[in-house]
């Protein structure tokens, strides 16, 4: 980022940061826990399950809570979500399993769920118990692509089945998004590393960093010396605004914003702006605004061309990033980024509405919004070019993405993917968490199968009678 004369570090001592940076949800001690636990119904056919991407078995889990069995409710968490820990951070339960709770219905306040499930996870973490070990090794052999949420869970489900998995990742760490796309104030004191080193633990996972599919590694070769392969290739693209002015200095794209505060080992250190903008509508755009606002901008504007209800961010981010001082104006796209000496000065919106079909319009009125960094929040896309070898591409894709089944198998024989490369996807951590689990299973069934199948073309003939 240039360094004009408004962008600059230190704007806040590091007291203030600390403080602005600390754990924004505190967790329930064991008193509050059980108090919280014992509010729940323990419904039989509970509603909340239904709404779990993963399948949790939350009335359980929260009654072992409220008998203080927290191994077991940790052990019902982790073994249908294993990163039931980082789910409890950052799921949007307002819209999953807590929006589903009975207790709705009486017009009570939700059991809370995610805050029970970080109780039991994180205490059991704190203990170091593993509970999961390997089944006997079956000799076979799996690469998964991508060491996010979608890859680590079904490295984790594949070596826990007996398998032997190699896991490359690009980036210098594990965990996605999980690591550099998530706000700091959500994943304190480096839980996202200490999630993964507890799903490595449990052995028979090799991992290889700094490894990216088509420039380190092929998928035919992977498809060759692997007997299956598995690929978590998160949203490596990001949505241009298509705005006169976006590559001026000072524009740049919220995620990198949020992968650099996340990587930086002092706040005081980052250079921020006096009077930003952040442009788009969902989590991404809030917690780069929030951020932004905690590092010390004076002023922070989120603008979104459509209205609060068609925000991707859920209410409860929205309502967050508002109580933490940042201004949200909807109905406004942008037109172009303006300059002065070269450098951000403003940006000009036209204001929007929908017309009777539906569809966003231009009123013909315009505004601007002065500030002297511009942070590009817009949407992430699938790049597949890594999938593309010799021009040709190897796997079907459906709206620019990869296309699977209910398996999450490609099209490509032992090939299987998930996460948010994958066509249908939710975007959220739990949902690739899922795909992995699911795509493990299925490859386990596939390399059984071909193993009876390789076991009984190898048996000799039966001798006549």
């Amino acid at each position: 980022m240039t360094h004009t004369g408004d962008i600059t570090p230190g704007r806040l001592s590091a007291d203030q940061l600390s403080a602005n940076f600390a754990d924004a949800h505190p967790p329930l001690d064991g008193k509050n826990a059980v108090i919280e636990a014992n509010r729940c119904y323990y419904c039989y056919d509970a509603p909340c399950i239904k709404a779990c991407p993963t399948g949790i078995d939350i009335p359980s889990f929260i009654k072992k809570i409220s008998t203080g069995n927290l191994k077991g409710s940790a052990h019902d968490i982790l073994s249908a979500n294993i990163m039931g820990g980082m789910c409890a951070r950052v799921c949007p339960t307002e819209i999953l399993c807590e929006d589903k709770c009975v207790r709705n219905a009486e017009g009570h306040k939700p059991v809370e769920i995610g805050a029970l499930q970080r109780h039991a996870t994180d205490t059991l973490f704190a203990a170091g118990t593993q509970l999961f070990t390997r089944a006997a090794p079956t000799g076979r052999k799996v690469a998964v692509v991508g060491g996010g949420p979608a890859g680590l869970s079904a490295a984790h489900r594949l070596a826990m089945l007996g398998h032997d998995v190699t896991v490359y990742e690009a980036r210098d760490k594990l965990a996605g998004l999980n690591e550099y796309g998530i706000a700091a104030y959500k994943t304190v004191d480096g839980f996202a590393q200490r999630e993964v080193d507890y799903i490595l633990a449990i052995g028979g996972i090799t991992v290889k960093t700094g490894m990216a599919l088509g420039r380190d590694v092929t998928l035919s070769g992977l498809r060759r010396d692997y007997d299956a392969v598995f690929l978590g290739l998160g949203l490596a693209g990001v949505n241009a605004l298509g705005a006169e002015g976006e590559d001026l200095p000072g524009v740049r794209n919220a995620v990198d914003f949020i992968a650099e505060l996340r990587q930086a080992a002092d706040l005081s250190a980052l250079p921020v702006g006096r009077r930003i903008v952040v442009i788009g509508g969902g989590n991404t755009a809030v917690d780069a605004a929030v951020q932004s606002r905690k590092l010390g901008a004076e002023d922070v504007t989120l603008v979104y061309r459509r209205g609060a209800a068609q925000m991707s961010a859920t209410w409860v981010e929205q309502e967050f990033a508002q109580t933490n001082g940042v201004t949200v104006k909807h109905w406004l796209a942008p037109k172009r980024v303006l300059a002065e000496g070269g450098t951000v000065s403003g940006v000009e919106f036209a204001y929007t509405a929908t017309d009777a079909a539906g569809r966003l319009v231009e009123t013909g009125e315009t505004r601007v919004i002065p500030c002297d960094v511009v942070l590009k929040a817009i949407g992430q896309t699938f790049v597949p070019a890594p999938l593309t070898e010799g021009g040709v591409e190897l796997l079907d894709l459906e709206k620019g993405r990869i296309k699977v089944d209910e398996t999450r198998r490609t099209s490509l024989p032992g090939v299987w993917a998930g996460g948010d490369c994958v066509a249908g996807g939710q975007d959220l951590t739990v949902a690739g968490v899922e795909d992995g689990k699911r795509a493990a299973i299925a490859i386990d069934a596939w390399l059984r199968a071909s193993a009876a199948a390789d076991a009984s073309a190898a048996a000799p003939a039966p001798l006549p009678a």
